[in-house]
């Protein structure tokens, strides 16, 4: 079993600060930014699930819900996620989201 623990917390925070952040923040980048995340984790998850199949997109759920929707995809990727290579990589990917999101 692999250890996950560091790239819930790295996600859980990007999250929190998101939660904190102006509405102005978000709508100048920090929203799309963490979107784009959500999306990337949740195909990660997917691959590894099906990777023959098709993935599905995460939808657009608006600016105020884009914390959830990372949370949402990094959990449903530590459940799938098989070494910790893959968890480094992940928490590489979070850390530069949260950096271009400026959060």
């Amino acid at each position: 079993m692999v250890d996950t623990t560091r790239l819930t917390q790295a996600v859980d925070h990007f999250a929190d600060r998101l939660r904190a952040a102006p509405q102005s923040r978000l709508q100048r980048g920090a929203a799309a930014e963490a979107l784009r995340l959500a999306r990337e984790l949740a195909l990660r998850a997917q691959r590894i699930e099906d990777p023959l199949g098709e993935g599905r997109v995460m939808p657009d759920a608006g600016m105020f819900a884009a914390a959830d929707q990372i949370t949402v995809a990094v959990h449903d990727l530590a459940v799938v996620i098989s070494s910790d290579a893959e968890v480094e990589e992940a928490v590489g990917l979070v850390a530069e989201a949260q950096k271009r999101a400026g959060v």
